[in-house]
């Protein structure tokens, strides 16, 4: 059975994000302390990363659908590649303002930037297709 490429890229973004997703809202307090030595021990933290969390779920939520429903593909490719470059954008604004992350930190800034280029990518094939 052969995947279309775009299909693929939906579907690893939707299935890499998803533990990190759980990781951001399931419980903040242990997980972003353990990975990142971020103590998160208020309400207000729980908040922001919970809203973070489902965020994400919702995003890759709506790429899955890409995948399966041809018809919601493009969109799908587009919304990928904000979400992706608007978070590489971000961090690379702090390794600017902040300095140098955990390595973790960077790896995503690495996937976010790649992911972002190749569904623009796709999207480019797309259009040049139903021309």
């Amino acid at each position: 059975m052969k995947i279309d490429k775009s299909c693929a890229l939906l579907l690893i973004s939707s299935l890499g994000l998803t533990p990190i997703a759980f990781s951001y809202g399931v419980n903040p307090e242990l997980s972003l302390n353990y990975l990142f030595g971020l103590e998160i021990n208020n309400v207000n933290g729980n908040h922001i990363f919970r809203a973070v969390m489902c965020l994400y779920l919702f995003n890759l939520s709506f790429w899955l659908l890409g995948v399966f429903k041809k018809s919601y593909r493009q969109i799908a490719l587009i919304t990928l590649s904000i979400f992706m470059l608007g978070l590489a954008v971000g961090r690379l604004l702090s390794f600017f303002l902040d300095g140098q992350p955990h390595w973790l930190l960077i790896l995503y800034f690495i996937l976010e930037f790649s992911i972002g280029i190749s569904a623009l990518y796709f999207i480019k094939q797309n259009q040049d297709r139903a021309q």
